[in-house]
């Protein structure tokens, strides 16, 4: 909903407070009195004093019913409706007053009504009801005023003044804040549809307000930022049953953009409560940490991946053969290593330079992945070295032994096909080269109840040293401790 269809539905709100009020006055309906707050002060339009019991103020009006029983009429000149907060609003109204007789007593005076209203609870009340009528007609006796009350509405009109303007003063604090901070503003229901987002998701995603207020929040998301709010939500619904709810929660997720781009978002998110204690919506703070993100992906790509080839280093092998081992204590199952050395690697660089031979190890590379399963690793251990391993095959160590001759047969004859490496160069001759390389291929098989990632590694080195001694362009199998 935009502000100005929101501002709209608050004037038919105070317009029809006021609108049922003259209701029940003009037709001097007595379930006017049930309109008025326990908290209530009011000046009578013949009175010259405030009334602040409630009593006194249905004493009054039952007095000015009888004085005038029939209907009575208003004619409006001017209306004015004030929406001071949420639960208090104010309505003042200028008009001529047509009474069903034929002295036209008050038809031609103009005739003030000042009306506040507060939410109490779920109900509107009046909180304070002033007329305000020309001291020339007071009469004693009566109910309308014997003096016009023109300070206290003055007073009055000062008081709503400087509220508005104190209103209007923190709106427009708030739209300072909202509206014009790098961070997106944002409030949620209690079903995790959008109520509002500020101005600065437009200009980071590039997407509207009214494109996003009433959708799904999983809409800002990516597919994968919906996997993780998804989980998230669901964790959140867990810990609230068991009373564990916190207070903030603080993630980062992938937002898609309104071009088809992805930024990332670090969001901070608080529950809403109810004073019952129930969750009614949420709000919270999104911040675009996109390059810092990027910048996290680079250390975490150097840290743990070769910069050549982009496998797993040494670094991240050791994790991954840790988990291996894990894991292989909870289910018993044979993994297997691989020690992987290329046979001719050093002539081809000492002949056509490194830039050829970085050709043949991405080459080789990529040889090795695709000859593997997607859960399996396989790692650069540094200069023509790598590892290959293959977690969990089964619980039979005979039968785990063929899994992983199969596969290292297959790498074996994999990266003994011809290669056809070139570079295409700005300055000279592009460059072509047809190379043939072998590879000596050292196997350990190992279970994670007896066995420990250095004397696994150290097993599958020494495997791969009996390859070479056997010739190269072969494979060895060393068994490790189990």
């Amino acid at each position: 909903m935009t502000m100005s269809s929101a501002r709209t539905d608050r004037e038919r709100v105070i317009r029809a407070l006021f609108d049922n009020y003259i209701e029940l006055y003009a037709g001097r309906d007595d379930r006017l009195t049930l309109q008025f707050s326990e908290n209530f002060s009011g000046y009578t339009g013949g009175g010259d004093f405030l009334v602040k019991d409630r009593l006194v103020w249905e004493k009054i009006t039952r007095q000015d019913f009888s004085q005038i029983p029939g209907p009575i009429r208003f004619e409006m000149l001017d209306l004015s409706l004030q929406d001071i907060s949420e639960d208090v609003v104010v309505v003042s109204a200028f008009f001529h007053i047509h009474f069903p007789v034929p002295e036209p007593v008050f038809s031609k005076e103009v005739a003030r009504l000042v009306l506040i209203f507060r939410l109490e609870g779920s109900d509107w009340k009046i909180v304070h009801n002033s007329y305000s009528i020309p001291d020339r007609l007071v009469r004693n006796g009566e109910v309308y005023p014997m003096q016009v009350l023109r300070e206290q509405n003055k007073a009055l009109e000062t008081l709503v003044a400087e509220r508005t303007q104190a209103f209007r003063d923190s709106e427009a604090m708030y739209r300072m804040l909202t509206e014009d901070t790098q961070d997106v503003l944002w409030k949620l229901d209690r079903n995790f549809c959008v109520t509002y987002i500020s101005p600065a998701d437009e200009r980071l995603r590039g997407f509207n307000a009214n494109e996003v207020v009433g959708h799904s929040v999983l809409d800002l998301f990516t597919q994968e930022g919906v996997a993780i709010v998804t989980t998230i939500i669901q964790q959140g619904r867990e810990a609230w049953q068991s009373g564990a709810m916190p207070d903030f929660l603080t993630f980062e997720v992938p937002h898609r953009c309104k071009d088809g781009g992805v930024l990332w978002g670090e969001v901070l998110s608080k529950p809403e409560r109810n004073t019952q204690g129930d969750i009614v919506g949420y709000h919270g703070i999104t911040r675009e940490i996109t390059e810092r993100k990027r910048l996290q992906d680079q250390v975490h790509q150097l840290a743990f991946f070769d910069p050549l080839t982009k496998l797993p280093n040494r670094r991240l092998l050791g994790d991954r053969l840790s988990q291996a081992l894990a894991a292989g204590k909870r289910s018993a199952c044979y993994s297997a290593l691989m020690f992987l050395d290329l046979d001719n690697f050093k002539p081809l660089n000492d002949a056509h330079g490194h830039v050829i031979g970085d050709l043949l190890l991405i080459e080789v590379a990529t040889r090795i992945t695709n000859c593997v399963r997607e859960t399996d690793t396989v790692a650069r251990f540094g200069g023509d070295e790598f590892v290959v391993l293959l977690a969990e095959l089964t619980s039979d160590k005979a039968q785990s032994r063929a899994q992983a001759c199969l596969v290292a047969e297959k790498i074996r004859s994999k990266l003994s096909e011809v290669y056809r490496l070139s570079v295409v160069q700005e300055t000279a001759a592009d460059i072509f080269i047809e190379h043939r390389c072998t590879v000596s291929i050292g196997v350990t098989l190992f279970v994670g109840t007896e066995a420990n990632p250095k004397d696994v590694l150290t097993a599958a080195d020494a495997a791969m040293y009996r390859a070479k001694d056997a010739g190269r362009n072969s494979v060895w199998f060393e068994a490790s401790a189990d």
